[in-house]
């Protein structure tokens, strides 16, 4: 092929060219129309079963739906792990397939298994759900709505009506959840002492509410040619009409509703509260379908939202900035380009400086747009979106793809140097030289390029969140790589033949000053290693050594934290604790944030909206602040400070996250949380136990913050046990009663009012005051069929008891969760420390054990993973080498680069960070392969001279000599196009690829320096 295109016709290497025109133009076409992210899909394939109980206690809803769902579920084609969460009334079971899964075989799989369950569920208890198709990872957008001139009800009429309507038929939306304000509702206020003084009972007026808010149909007839429908309007269309719909008759006197009841618009109980910068307001969360591109989506949803806002009552304010996934992804994106730009610049400036030709400079650049390019389509047919991790691996590999380019180049300029310095009559023709020049190094350059290909093969065996985040960056490096040795063996010698022979025609083929200059240097240091070479090599390994002592210093850590320029705060407080005590609460977070010169807004969810799919209770909140710090505070400074200032706040557990971070850490372990101590067993006050336990192990580790246990705790109920003998002498059942004091304490919802398209609930329940207290609720009474009024007391035992709050279970037991943050100390240390101290100190009964979850744990199995795999890689390596050099010492010899590259990797490590993340250990991998490189070059080199004839130690000066500038020049490119990207550690986007081109650039330092003097020095003691 190289033959061919360098001797064939102009025709040929015509082509060759036009081809690589053409396929840039696609390409760029191709990147304009790809879907842009922050990462890839982090997700695994989740289903959420929801199914609603009614108002039964926790225990009852557990044994009664979680665990047969649970049952059903478990062990299905692909299910990984089932967790649940079951408080009063909601049992939500999620079920989590093995990444891959096709989401939608995932949810015919539950469905399958639901139906199952389904026919087994007692009376009363609603039909399991599957919620909609999206992910923890697909919220997309937060934005609220609030208004000084309309009520609650109004504001949140508008929420759902106006605004999530209209958002669930923008394509792409998957889910839209309001909270806060009041949602409006319809309510018959029933107040018992009328029904007493009426003769009336509850279920009477229940079934009056029912019938007094109908249509009906009697048919049709046909009439002088025409059909004509009978329908009948008895629907109610305002409160006067309920008021005024009969109950019964009495003496020709009727009752009617509002006799014996207040009918009202009011707000319907609340589960859940909102507010922004500490004033009420609804907030309206946005979730994405999965495979939705954010950015497009994120600006089909702000047309949307400013046509409401246009079309709204004047007084409405919708804010949609609140949180936006969007802005963090197009900074992230643009951060990560900008360095992906500034390091090529570097590349040309080296390139430059090296051979001052503008002609070789192009020629070696064409590899760069065209590498990516090639990547680019790679990632369109596997369907992968452009992302930080991609760009990513094309900003880590911009360096390394010219240096194929950069090989072929330079040797090609040498060869026509030497050639035009020779006599007229010795020299060849420019085609021939080109191509034996190309030929001459292209054994070299493939092997050494596969070399670097096979350390990344590691990346693709690794499982969960780490493999999702890191194949992507893996398979952009490899094929940029892979494209840009196409591209040496290809477009490279053909431009080469077009654009230099007539430079060396003109002798413009001239050696720079620069590398001149570095030439004299390194002749100097050559021959001084060359003498000595015995203490090189005793240097070197001495400095190996001492630089391995370090490692057992270094911290360990999953992934570098994220700079999202957003906090997610986590605020529980006492189980029981009243809505309105936790929004006092809320409150005051959001005051101490918005007190802080860093923080510019809050927004706040207090419990849970109605279409959550999370059980959590009216004592939790999530409060998103954005901030952006003074010039004079970093953000350790800054999230120290806050911890401080929310020591105020007794009798809550307040955990600092950020949004990606927060979900990570929530796909891993279930929790908010770093670190997620889970204790399994059976009784739930020996696991609170346990816990406290536990959390007391665990408080005075060094660098543990945000601790606390998970609030399973006992809350106050009132419990009512049916006195059966006494009911028999009413004729009243269990379930008569039981319906109605769920009707009357609860409230029963018994059609729809229609204002309009919209509909609201009918509620029928007793008034406020004869159900909003425990002494209404001991003293109410009911008018029985007989028609005697008979308190509460006399038909069941009344009593203030207590009762779990919420079941956690996961795997099909219960569990309880001790969560903790880590700040100041890296993940492993900690984790080791708080995992000596509780086997230490904490007794488990039989049945009962600890699991510990979390980011350390997926930290520790990519760790083994990669360490694993990249011995095997290494053993690849050395395969290649021995079939490059067909000498198992020789291919050795090459090898000794990667202790070499270890050196610079490792204090680089110790004199940033000190710890170790996924992303140095990539680092590393990406090092060994470059710094490989190197070796191969100059050995190779040395053994092509030798079977020229060179003397042996001729061979050696010579090579090193001439592969100086290649070396230099490789080494350079790929360390200074990571150079942005190191310096980049704080800005979002760059929080990966940072250590990873950190450790790059130091172990490119050290190899580069080393390889210069200790391969040489070892080749002339070793293979002489």
């Amino acid at each position: 092929m190289l033959d061919a295109i360098i001797r064939g016709s102009l025709r040929q290497r015509l082509l060759v060219v036009i081809t690589s025109i053409v396929l840039f133009l696609a390409g760029a076409w191709i990147v304009y129309q790809m879907p842009v992210d922050v990462f890839p899909d982090l997700t695994a394939p989740t289903v959420t079963v929801m199914t609603e109980s009614h108002g039964m206690a926790p225990e009852e809803v557990e044994k009664l739906v979680t665990i047969p769902v649970e049952t059903a579920v478990n062990g299905a084609t692909g299910v990984r792990r089932v967790r649940s969460s079951t408080s009063k009334g909601i049992s939500i079971v999620w079920v989590e397939f093995d990444w891959g899964t096709d989401i939608f075989k995932a949810r015919q799989i539950v469905s399958e298994k639901l139906q199952l369950v389904s026919g087994q569920l007692p009376e009363g208890i609603s039909q399991p759900v599957m919620g909609p198709i999206t992910s923890i990872m697909g919220e997309i957008m937060l934005v609220s709505v609030d208004s000084e001139q309309h009520s609650e009800l109004e504001v949140r009429t508008v929420a759902d009506w106006d605004i999530r309507r209209r958002l669930l038929a923008i394509p792409g939306v998957a889910q839209v959840i309001p909270i806060g304000g009041g949602q409006k509702q319809y309510q018959i206020q029933v107040n018992p002492d009328r029904l007493k003084e009426y003769n009336i009972t509850l279920d009477q007026v229940l079934g009056a509410a029912e019938e007094a808010n109908r249509n009906f149909s009697g048919g049709f007839f046909q009439q002088h040619s025409q059909q004509y429908t009978i329908r009948g309007i008895g629907r109610a269309y305002s409160v006067e009409d309920l008021e005024e719909s009969v109950i019964t008759e009495r003496g020709n006197q009727p009752i009617v509703i509002g006799d014996v009841a207040e009918v009202t618009i009011a707000a319907k109980q609340k589960i859940g509260d909102a507010s922004v910068n500490a004033d009420p307001a609804v907030i309206i969360s946005i979730q994405k379908q999965p495979g939705a591109n954010t950015l497009e989506l994120t600006e089909r949803v702000d047309q949307t939202l400013a046509q409401i806002e246009q079309s709204l009552p004047e007084g409405y304010s919708v804010n949609t900035h609140l949180f936006r996934q969007a802005d963090f992804i197009s900074l992230a994106v643009g951060n990560v380009a900008e360095a992906l730009r500034d390091g090529a610049i570097l590349v040309v400036i080296i390139l430059m400086l090296f051979l001052v030709n503008w002609r070789t400079t192009v020629i070696s650049l064409t590899a760069i747009p065209m590498s990516l390019i090639f990547a680019i389509f790679v990632l369109e047919f596997f369907n992968i979106t452009i992302n930080t991790m991609t760009l990513g691996g094309m900003a880590i590999a911009i360096g390394a793809i010219v240096d194929d380019a950069i090989i072929d180049v330079e040797n090609v300029f040498r060869r026509l140097r030497e050639n035009t310095e020779k006599p007229s009559s010795e020299q060849r023709p420019y085609m021939d030289v080109i191509f034996e020049a190309s030929k001459e190094i292209r054994t070299s350059i493939i092997n050494a390029t596969l070399i670097i290909m096979i350390v990344f093969i590691p990346l693709f065996f690794l499982s969960g969140i780490e493999g999702r985040l890191l194949q992507p960056l893996g398979l952009a490096y490899i094929v940029s790589i892979g494209a840009s040795l196409v591209v040496a063996l290809t477009l490279t010698p053909a431009l080469c033949s077009y654009l230099l022979p007539r430079q060396a025609r003109r002798g413009k083929l001239e050696e720079s000053w620069f590398t001149k200059k570095l030439k004299h240097g390194y002749d100097q240091v050559l021959e001084s290693v060359l003498a000595y070479r015995k203490t090189v090599i005793i240097s070197a390994l001495v400095l190996f050594l001492c630089t391995l002592v370090i490692i057992p210093f270094l911290g360990r850590s999953f992934l570098p934290e994220f700079n999202e320029g957003t906090l997610t705060i986590s605020a529980v407080t006492i189980p029981g604790t009243s809505l309105s005590e936790s929004n006092d609460i809320g409150r005051r977070i959001e005051e101490i944030l918005l007190d802080h010169p860093a923080i510019k807004s809050t927004s706040r969810r207090t419990g849970r909206a109605e279409l959550d799919e999370h059980a959590q209770g009216v004592n939790s909140s999530e409060i998103d602040a954005d901030f952006t710090l003074p010039e004079d505070m970093s953000k350790e400074e800054m999230l120290a400070q806050l911890r401080e200032d929310f020591s105020v706040v007794s009798g809550t557990n307040i955990t600092i996250g950020q949004p990606i971070g927060h979900r990570i850490d929530h796909m891993l372990s279930g929790t908010r949380a770093n670190i997620a101590v889970k204790i399994f067993g059976e009784d739930l006050s020996r696991l609170r136990t346990l816990a406290e336990q536990v959390r007391g192990q665990m408080e005075g580790v060094q660098g543990v913050v945000d601790l606390s246990v998970e609030q399973q705790q006992n809350v106050p109920q009132i419990q009512i046990r049916p006195n059966r003998r006494a009911m028999s002498r009413y004729g009243m059942t269990v379930g008569e009663l039981s319906e109605t004091i769920d009707v009357a304490f609860g409230g029963e919802v018994v059609s729809q009012m229609l204002e309009g398209e919209k509909s609201f609930d009918v509620t029928v329940r007793y008034d406020e005051e004869h159900r909003g207290s425990i002494e209404a609720v001991r003293n109410a009474q009911f008018t029985v069929e007989s028609g005697a009024v008979v308190p509460l007391t006399e038909l069941a035992g009344v009593q203030s008891r207590s009762g779990p709050n919420t079941i956690s279970r996961e795997n099909v037991q219960r569990k309880i969760v001790v969560s903790a943050n880590v700040a100041g100390r890296d993940l492993r240390s900690t984790v080791e420390e708080i995992q000596g101290n509780v086997a230490g100190s904490v007794s488990f009964p039989q049945g009962y054990f600890v699991e510990y979850g979390g980011q350390f744990e997926s930290e520790a199995r990519a760790s083994r993973i990669i360490s694993l795999l990249s011995i095997v890689a290494i053993l690849g390596i050395y395969l290649l080498l021995y079939l490059e050099f067909g000498s198992l010492k020789t291919a050795l010899l090459v090898m000794v680069n990667l202790p070499l590259a270890l050196i610079g990797g490792i204090l680089t490590v110790y004199f940033t960070s000190g710890i170790v993340t996924i992303a140095s250990l990539v680092g590393f991998i990406t090092l060994f392969g470059i710094a490989t490189r190197n070796g191969v070059l100059m050995v190779s080199h040395y053994q092509y001279l030798l079977e020229e004839g060179r003397d042996f130690m001729q061979a050696v000066r010579q090579g090193s000599m001439e592969r100086l500038n290649p070396i230099l020049m490789t080494a350079l490119t790929a360390g200074l196009a990571l150079v942005p990207l190191a310096l980049a550690a704080g800005e979002p986007g760059n929080e990966i690829q940072s250590p990873l081109a950190q450790v790059v650039i130091g172990g490119l330092i050290s190899s580069t320096l080393l390889t210069l003097v200790v391969i040489p020095a070892l080749f002339a003691q070793f293979e002489e």
